[in-house]
């Protein structure tokens, strides 16, 4: 009898112990990600349809990415498609002037919104890379995703259908090819 108390009490010290060690270490790195409040980035202001678009316009055909690198999220069931899509270059629109008292003039936004039927991706687009924002699906579509070191790839998938979002930039300023199959 007094074996098994032994061993039960050693038991709950050894339980207790891991579980104390377990609940700080998650603690504190919940408490870091807590305590880093993201920087929200400015909103484009629309800008008034005024003169010729400019050449090069948004829908200028351009071949397509060659699809390379392993996805990091699942894989498409029929291989890697052979894009034939259209090159989506949107117009850069200034923001509005932020209210403080910050001495600098206002940076045009750099982020844009890429709409295929299926879905929606936001991208913030600098002059060497492109990072993600927000990709969402429509209601009874699904995503899946694919990142590299230097692309993107969106697919938005429902009954058969894939509508892509493609942004590269391997030595060169990112270019977003949106394709709808």
């Amino acid at each position: 009898m007094r074996n098994g108390l032994v061993q039960l009490g050693a038991w709950a010290a050894a339980t207790g112990a891991a579980v104390l060690l377990s609940w700080l270490g998650v603690h504190a790195v919940l408490s870091d990600a807590s305590s880093a409040h993201p920087v929200p980035l400015p909103l484009p202001t629309a800008r008034p349809a005024t003169g010729p678009p400019p050449p090069g316009g948004p829908h200028s055909p351009e071949p397509a990415p060659a699809d390379s690198g392993a996805p990091s999220t699942g894989s498409p069931s029929d291989g890697p498609p052979s894009p034939s899509g259209t090159t989506a270059r949107p117009t850069p629109h200034p923001t509005a002037s932020r209210q403080g008292t910050g001495t600098g003039t206002p940076k045009p936004s750099s982020v844009r919104s890429y709409l295929v039927p299926g879905g929606r991706v936001a991208l913030d687009i600098r002059p060497d890379a492109a990072e993600l924002v927000s990709a969402t699906p429509d209601s009874g579509w699904q995503l899946q995703y694919w990142t590299g070191d230097q692309w993107m790839r969106f697919d938005f998938t429902k009954d058969g259908a894939t509508n892509s979002v493609f942004v590269t930039w391997n030595g060169h300023a990112p270019d977003v090819q949106t394709v709808v199959r």
